[in-house]
Order: structure tokens, then sequence, then C-alpha cells
């Protein structure tokens, strides 16, 4: 089925024509990511060459995305905002709220009867503003939009950092937080950097063992979790032409991990095959005779070090697969190497569970590949060392793989069969154990693997691979296995090598499935009721406006050490309950950050009263007194998903500043947006300069101008002082959000 034939058939008609008028204007060769890019400005008349992380840009994207976590907040947003409808497509997803537990059926079942209230208002709230609605157990948003949304050359928004995904499909798709889908569904401009480019040419073929996902992995590990921030990371070669689409949708999903803006490839016969094989033939013609146009022009990838701010080249036939982690997405290890990592390093080496699935490897081909060998291990009479887990990603790929035995192959080997959602992945993962505190090992094929995500266990050591290798490891129950070199023992004590996986791009009789989980909006709904005694939903207030004064004597809340991610900002698992009640949810802001004085988490200084409490609670304290308060934290301070609840918190609580060494892009903006104030250190050095009893001033706010520092004066306890300089990256139109003490408030 096609969903917004009218707004492709317009799109694919005069795509052609924005992208030749902005290459006149350029007078050169262009980009794949730059023609999508100029063809969506807001307006047209504000055409220029742009200065890449340099110039902000205004944008016009053909559509929203929001899963059911973050479109709560979203959709409460937009609410106060005075619309009828939606001014673009846009669609939720009911795939974060269910919890893996027990299998597909029951967990449902469970998640509806909990999450009964949640539900009813995203789908009345759909209706009324002619949004799409997805149930629960339709999939996971990032493969549902996929199959049947992304476009070649199109772009998109979603509440979700992982919604670059759909640029498997050639699509410029961006993880942004609700307040941006709020701008976009109102039909305001959205604004962003123009990024830089990251070109990664892919040459050779993938063969054995290597997939798609050792193809991120290992860029993740050249480019660190922050190497890609405020970047495009566009792919292009012979190799690149080799990928399915679901390949290349599982490559472009993990980009966030390095912190790219999106990642991107060009519109080639996968595409054209994927879209006919979703149902989409129409779209896959139109895209096919316009398809120079969603290519990088041929002088790009003849002399890619001439237009791309950095190329890195990886060779595909040589490529090894890889193993990542633990704790870390960017720490990546091939596996010839991992063994010895292993030991050396002291990691857990039986192998405890192995999970398949999230947005990120939960399609047919990856679970064709991995069913490839549970069926040696039946045939070969291994016996499974481990648990086994698997998330389908989509109920049509769940339906299909189920008619075409993939399930059976699973459940043949003690395979678990969970819901179409993201489960584990996201922290929604009910696991039995006897101590959630003791060290073990974990292999995923997911994206992400920072402490306390999958199951709350700070000792879980989780590692990323593909879905191949997580099967491979899952039998052997053992880290230290390499299905490339070893052997294992059978039942009957023969040795046994692994074959390589082999498995189908598409299902040979198709896809197909009964129900597909859509609900349309009919308009049925006229108003939205809320329970103001409800502990899930809260209707919102503005945030107030900027004082005028100069932020003065705030007392410190946490000094942050090390990696701080949203997860530690405002966790997931059982606080997803919380998504669409701030007051709730603000009760669980910064407990994963670790105190620098102290090394503990959720214990910091009451300077009050002069003892420790709970971030919240004490931050409850300032905020009861009248006080504004001050977070002080490390490099890439929001690393990971986009979940504007890490602003938020802070911003209800009355922390005023976030003073870090550097920001993850999606994280800033969130900041921005609900009108804090996000510093960087001009020297980070001065980081070690703060304590922790000090009250802090930040000086020059009314003043405050794009490229203007501040002073940060520190009142040491004992009498002295120290002050530095900080800098911020806000323009005009921010400075004005934070003025108004939120961007919301100025509509």
């Amino acid at each position: 089925m096609i969903y917004d034939s009218e707004m492709l058939k317009q799109f694919y008609a005069s795509f052609p024509e924005k992208v030749d008028h902005a290459k006149n204007y350029l007078s050169r060769p262009m980009t794949l990511a730059e023609k999508i890019l100029y063809a969506h400005l807001y307006n047209e008349k504000e055409l220029k060459n742009y200065g890449r992380g340099e110039d902000y840009v205004n944008f016009r994207p053909d559509r929203v995305a929001m899963q059911d976590a973050t479109a709560q907040m979203a959709l409460l947003q937009f609410m106060n905002a005075g619309k009828e409808k939606s001014e673009v497509p846009a669609t939720v997803h009911c795939d974060h709220l269910i919890q893996a537990r027990a299998g597909a059926s029951p967990d449902i079942k469970t998640a509806t009867e909990a999450n009964n209230e949640v539900y009813n208002f995203l789908q009345s709230v759909s209706n009324k503003y002619g949004l799409g609605f997805w149930k629960p157990g339709a999939g996971i948003i990032h493969q549902v939009v996929l199959e049947n949304y992304a476009f070649p050359g199109g772009m998109m928004i979603g509440t979700d950092s992982h919604t670059p995904n759909a640029g498997g499909l050639g699509m410029v798709a961006i993880g942004v937080g609700g307040a941006d889908a709020v701008d976009v569904m109102t039909g305001m401009e959205w604004e962003l950097k123009m990024p830089r480019l990251i070109g990664v040419h892919l040459t050779g073929r993938l063969t054995g063992w290597a997939a798609p996902k050792d193809i991120i992995l290992k860029l993740a590990g050249l480019l660190t979790v922050k190497g890609g921030t405020n970047a495009i990371i566009e792919y292009f070669g012979e190799g690149a032409a080799s990928l399915s689409a679901t390949g290349k949708a599982t490559i472009c999903n993990m980009g966030a991990e390095v912190g790219a803006t999106t990642s991107l490839f060009p519109f080639d016969d996968s595409m054209a095959q994927y879209l006919w094989a979703t149902g989409r033939e129409s779209v896959a013609a139109m895209a096919s005779e316009i398809a120079s146009y969603l290519q990088a022009d041929k002088e790009v990838t003849e002399n890619p070090e001439a237009y791309y701010d950095r190329v890195i080249t990886l060779d595909l036939s040589s490529l090894e697969p890889y193993i990542n982690g633990p704790f870390t997405p960017d720490a990546a290890c091939p596996i010839s190497e991992f063994a010895a990592k292993v030991q050396v390093n002291g990691y857990p080496r039986k192998m405890e569970v192995g999970l398949i699935g999230s947005c990120t490897n939960s399609s047919y081909q990856d679970l064709s590949r991995a069913a490839s060998i549970a069926r040696q291990a039946v045939a070969d009479k291994l016996e499974v060392q481990a648990p086994l887990i698997v998330n389908p990603g989509s109920e049509q790929i769940r339906y299909t793989a189920e008619r075409d035995g993939i399930i059976r192959d699973f459940e043949a080997i003690g395979g678990v069969i969970m819901a179409n959602a993201c489960g584990p992945c996201i922290g929604q993962w009910k696991r039995d154990t006897e101590d959630n505190t003791r060290k073990n090992s974990i292999i995923t094929s997911f994206n992400r693997n920072f402490a306390k995500r999958a199951d709350g266990n700070p000792n879980t050591y989780a590692f990323v691979a593909s879905p191949e290798i997580v099967l491979a490891l899952t039998i052997a129950g053992d880290l230290c296995f390499n299905p490339l070199t070893d052997s294992l023992k059978n039942q009957e004590g023969k040795l046994v090598k692994l074959a390589e996986p082999q498995g189908d791009v598409f299902p040979a009789k198709g896809f197909d499935v009964k129900d597909n989980g859509y609900v349309a909006p009919d308009g049925s709904v006229t108003e939205i009721r809320m329970d103001p005694t409800s502990s899930r939903l809260q209707a919102l207030a503005p945030f107030a406006p900027w004082n005028g004064d100069d932020l003065r004597d705030m007392p410190l809340l946490i000094k942050a050490e090390g990696k701080c991610t949203t997860d530690h900002i405002s966790m997931a698992g059982p606080w997803l309950r919380f998504r669409g009640h701030l007051e709730n949810i603000s009760d669980n802001m910064l407990m994963g950050a670790v105190n620098c004085f102290n090394k503990k988490t959720n214990w910091v200084y009451n300077q009050l009263t002069g003892e420790y409490g709970a971030v919240s609670a004490v931050a409850k304290q300032y905020k009861s007194a009248g006080l504004f308060s001050i977070v002080v934290a490390e490099e890439n301070y929001g690393e990971g998903s986009s979940r504007e609840h890490a602003a938020m918190e802070p911003r209800f609580l009355q922390v005023k500043v976030i003073l870090a060494k550097s920001f993850a892009r999606i994280h800033e903006t969130n900041l921005k947006k609900q009108g804090m104030l996000a510093l960087t250190f001009v020297n980070k050095a001065d980081y070690d300069k703060i304590r922790e009893a000090d009250r802090i001033s930040v000086i020059g706010l009314r003043s405050f101008a794009p490229g203007k520092h501040f002073t940060v004066i520190l009142y040491h306890k004992d009498g002295t002082q120290d002050s530095f300089e900080a800098e911020h990256t806000y323009n005009e139109m921010q400075i004005e959000w934070f003025k108004a003490g939120a961007a919301l408030n100025m509509k």
C-alpha cells in the first residue's frame, strides 16, 4: 500500500527543478546530501551557498514519525499549538512501551492493559489531528517507516535518534526532539546547522560471515561516538551498490552511534527492488525516472576529496565480522582479535543471552541469515548453550517469517519470539535473574550497549554484532568462539564447524500480512480528555520567560564525570511509563550520572542542608527555595537517544545552565528549544576548577549575542573565586527562544 500518494507525486515532479536551480546557483557538482537539503529549503528565495558546520538553515521536511515514548511529550506540545491538523503527513508508532518477558502474545496483552491510558491518548490525538497510528505489535518504528513511508530523495524528521534508518532508501532522515517535530507539524520552518559531509567510499563486496552491520561497526571504531557530530555520512561506490536496501538501512541506523546528523545511500536497483517488494511500485518508477538526481554527481564520486569534508575508504572484500563493546558502541574489535581482548580485559567469558532484533537488524534478510545457522545447529546436533531472544521488526516480517519456517527454526533451538517491538534494545526487558548486579556478558544485534541499558544491571557487559555472529556465539555460549575458525563439539562428541550464513533478501513468495496494525485517522475524535489525577499523562504549562538578569549564585547541582548519555540523564526502562508526565519523570533526572566528587550515582551535595541526596530531590529543594542551579559535564554530553525529556526535566526543576566540554547534536538542540543555556568551556581545563560546594554565576546575558562569550564566576566555599570564559553556538533565533522561555512559547 502507498500512503500519501499525492504528496509523493508532487515531490518527484518538482525535485529535479529544485536541484537544477540550486546547482546552477552554486555553479558546481553536488553530493546527494546537498541535493536533498537544497531541494528542501523552507524558502527557495533564501538560497545561498551555506557554510557547512557554520550556517543555520531553515528546511521544510516532507513528513514526521514519532514513537510512543517520545510522541507523548511531542503531542502534548502540539496540542498547545492551536492547529486543527498536522501540516505534513505524520505517524505514531507504539513500539517502546512493550516489555519483553514471556513472549509476543502475553507481552502485548500485558502492555495493552498496563498502557491502556497512554495508547488511548495517542490514538485519540492521532485521530483528531490527522496522524497515522500504528498499534502495539505493529512493529518497530524505523522498520515500519522503511516498509511503508521512506522514499528516495525525501526529508523526514523523527522523534527518535535512529530515524536515519530511512537513509537505506536514500532519504535524509534526522532524529530530533518533540519540539522540532511540533515545528514541522505546525507548518513552521525547521532549523538545522548545515551539516558537514563525510564521504564513505565502499569498494569490493561482502563475503562469508561479513554482514552490513560490520561496515558500521568498523566505521564506529574509526570515527568514535562523536566523530560524525554535525555531519552527514554519505556512502557511495561499487560496494554500496552491492548491498541490499535493508543492509543499507542497518548502516544508516547506527550512524547515530557516531553522532552523525544522518546517513544515506544513493538510489540504485536494490532500493527499487525493495520498493517493489513492499508494494510501492509507483514510487520505484517515479524515483527511477529521475535516478541521476538521486545520486551524487559523477564528478563528485570521481574526485570525492574535492567535495566531501572527509573521505574514508573501506574495502568490503577484506572486511571481517566485528564485535563492539562493552559499554560503548565504538569500542570496535575484529572477531579475529576479540578472544584476546576478552581474556586480557577479564570480561566474563560465558555468553549468557543472545538477542536478535531491534530497529537495526530485524529485517527479513537479517532473520533469514540467522535462521540458516539455527537450522544447521539442529541438523548437526549442536546443543545451544545460551538462551535466544528474537524481536521481529514488524508484523509483516513476523507473519512472513512464520509462513516461511524461519520462526520455527529459531524456536527449534529454544528461541523465544518476542513482540514486534524494541524490547530489550531500549531497556524494556524483564530479565529473570537472581542477582541483577552480578558481572555477566550478553551479545546483541542492537545499536547501543551503554551500561544498564538492556537490563538495568551496571555489570552486564553488552556486546554488539551482526545477527549471524550473535546466533553463532549463542550456540557456543562462549565470547571467545570464532565461527570463522573454531569448531564445536556436538551431542555425539564430533567436532562441527558452522557453515557461512545464507539467506534471502526478499521472501520467495513475497511479503504477506493479515493485519499490519495500521489505524487511519477519520476525524471522529473532537476532544482530547486527560484525567487530572493521572500518573501517566499531564498537561503542559509553558516555561517562564527569562527574567532579564544574569544568572547569579547558582548552586552546583552535579559535576558529572565521564560518559553522560541521555540514558544517564533520563533513564528508559521502567521510567518509560512516565514519558507523558513531566513532573513524575523528573524524579529520574541525572540519576545515572557519576558525581565527580564521590564517584557515586544519584548522590549529590545539597548546599542548603549540607547533606547528600538524590539529584532530583536536591534540585527540587533548590527550586522550592527560588534558586536556579547548574550542571557541569564532560565530553559529548547528551549522547544517545533523542529523548527531549533529558532537556525538559532539568528545565522543569529549574536547572538553568548545562556547562559541558562538548555536546551531542540532538541534545544541544533540545536544550535550546526548552529555553536552557547550553555552554561549553573555552578552555576545557577549567572543568577542574569547579568544586563541590561552589556557587556559580554566568555573566553577560544582557548582551547575549551570537559568538559572544560569557564569563563564569566560581564562588568557592573558602571565600576564594575563580573565573573563566564559556562559549555557545546560539544564533539570533535561538537567543529569542531563550528569552521567551522556550521555542514553543513563540508560536
